[in-house]
């Protein structure tokens, strides 16, 4: 298991070369978010991300270890980007590796979506002239998670 939450850029190959299971496993997906021009605003140019350090890193852990729980899991690795980023760059990878793919994929997918709406990360969108908007919560985000059911029983 590999959590990070850092400013530098992250290597998806070596990433992903970590994975497997020395082996043991027959699957690896991945997911990797990037900044893109057009979000709640048309003239973006770049995302602050913003993070309440250790309480991240708690919320990133216990959302893998759900993840564990629910899918035949190998290994997985979650790194999240914080501070300023230029459109284009990577901001999150998600991968994981499992004994198949059904469980690989269904638990890359399922820790985006719990990320999206549980990780404790603030996004602001800066535009051309500098200004900036934060990002507010989506109900679609809301919905890809909650198709997940609850963790709380």
């Amino acid at each position: 298991m590999t959590i990070a939450v850092q400013q530098e850029d992250f290597d998806v190959g070596a990433a992903l070369d970590a994975l497997g299971g020395a082996g043991k496993s027959g699957a690896i997906a991945s997911f990797v978010g990037l900044v893109r021009g057009q979000g709640d605003r048309q003239d973006v140019v770049a995302l602050e991300l913003e993070h309440y350090p250790g309480m991240t890193e708690r919320a990133l852990a216990a959302i893998e270890a759900e993840a564990r729980r629910r899918f035949a899991l190998d290994d997985c690795v979650i790194i999240h980007r914080v501070g300023r980023l230029p459109l284009g760059a990577r901001i999150v990878l998600v991968a994981t590796a499992s004994p198949h793919r059904a469980d690989a994929l269904d638990a890359c997918a399922f820790l985006i979506d719990w990320l999206k709406t549980r990780a404790p990360f603030w996004k602001r969108e800066i535009t051309a002239d500098g200004a900036g908007a934060w990002v507010e919560a989506k109900e679609s985000d809301d919905r890809a998670t909650a198709r997940w059911g609850d963790d709380r029983g």
